[in-house]
């Protein structure tokens, strides 16, 4: 069931942070946020009882295994292959926390593992904001990341906007896994993503530098088909355009339920990920599947993917909304 509206106390960190609660509603749907990491912990419609974003009520799963779970990951989402990338031209190092060899997700540091501050909280509406220091991860610049989440009758949408005082990079993306059945996994659902090319990956996940056409390969999903766990194997950045652009739609999901969701972004990439070694405590693997709307991932390493550098002066804004219906 949706927790009550409203903001209450979720849990408190080993070091004495307390994590808060914000729940949202319009007249279709409910959201719950966590302060911890800007989680995205719940999303009910009307008609349901199960959330249809994978979660816990536990803030001591989020702390370990499910520290990707819903979470905003900022300020640089996917992997930095060896652990390093251009800024204006200078190579710079980052912490290796994948294997020891690569950059994931911005390493340690990250927003997504600590508390955000709550600027504004109303019926609908949610606002939190965090300040990451120059050199926090190894990223220059005093950086302020703000996160809107909004509910408008059967959507939510996630504004994400960010500034810096020196030139810096920034690709930030929501991690929720969906799951549309309520099941224990994701089976019996089926994808459509509006992209003509996609990124093929080493044996550590980082792009190989191609930009492959999905047509006539297991990742061609241009016409809605079904997606079964390991049938492929997903962690994938499926391309949408070379940059930034207005909001529209570029995936649909479909459950076997009926229930439909059909997700609309400003960015030019949509990173999979199948779960494969994701668990929620109590469940199995392939429960649901990431669906992460940012920019090309490790960009700063291949110099023909769209650019994630952040300059002074400049303001990001990344939007992704997702509608769902009940078919």
């Amino acid at each position: 069931m949706p927790p009550t509206q409203g903001v209450s106390l979720f849990g408190t960190t080993p070091d004495g942070q307390e994590v808060q609660r914000i729940t949202i509603a319009s007249g279709e749907l409910t959201v719950a946020i966590l302060t911890w990491g800007a989680i995205l912990q719940g999303v009910w419609p009307k008609d349901g009882t199960t959330s249809l974003t994978l979660g816990s009520e536990n803030l001591q799963d989020y702390l370990s295994g499910m520290r990707h779970h819903g979470c905003l990951v900022a300020p640089v989402a996917n992997r930095f292959t060896g652990g390093v990338a251009k800024i204006g031209g200078v190579v710079h190092e980052f912490e290796r926390n994948q294997a020891g060899r690569h950059t994931l997700h911005s390493g340690s540091t990250a927003a997504h593992l600590t508390v955000w501050d709550v600027v504004e909280v109303a019926v609908d509406r949610a606002v939190l904001q965090i300040a990451l220091e120059d050199g926090r991860g190894g990223f220059p610049g005093n950086r302020r990341v703000r996160a809107e989440f909004a509910v408008r009758g059967a959507g939510l949408r996630l504004s994400i906007s960010a500034t810096t005082d020196r030139l810096t990079l920034f690709n930030a993306t929501n991690h929720s896994y969906w799951n549309l059945d309520g099941t224990e996994t994701f089976a019996g659902h089926h994808l459509k993503i509006a992209a003509e090319s996609y990124l093929p990956t080493d044996a550590d996940f980082c792009p190989t530098g191609e930009i492959r056409a999905v047509a006539g390969t297991e990742m061609d999903f241009r016409r809605e088909r079904a997606v079964r766990p390991g049938e492929p194997a997903l962690d994938h950045n499926f391309c949408l355009s070379m940059g930034q652009t207005h909001l529209r739609d570029v995936l649909w999901l479909t459950g076997s339920s009926g229930r439909s969701m059909t997700l609309a972004t400003t960015e030019p990439g949509i990173q999979l990920y199948d779960a494969r070694n994701a668990r929620r405590p109590g469940h199995g693997l392939y429960e649901g599947l990431a669906i992460e709307a940012q920019n090309w991932p490790d960009a700063p390493n291949h110099p023909g993917f769209p650019s994630i550098e952040l300059r002074p002066g400049e303001t990001r804004v990344q939007v992704t909304e997702w509608r769902f219906s009940q078919g």
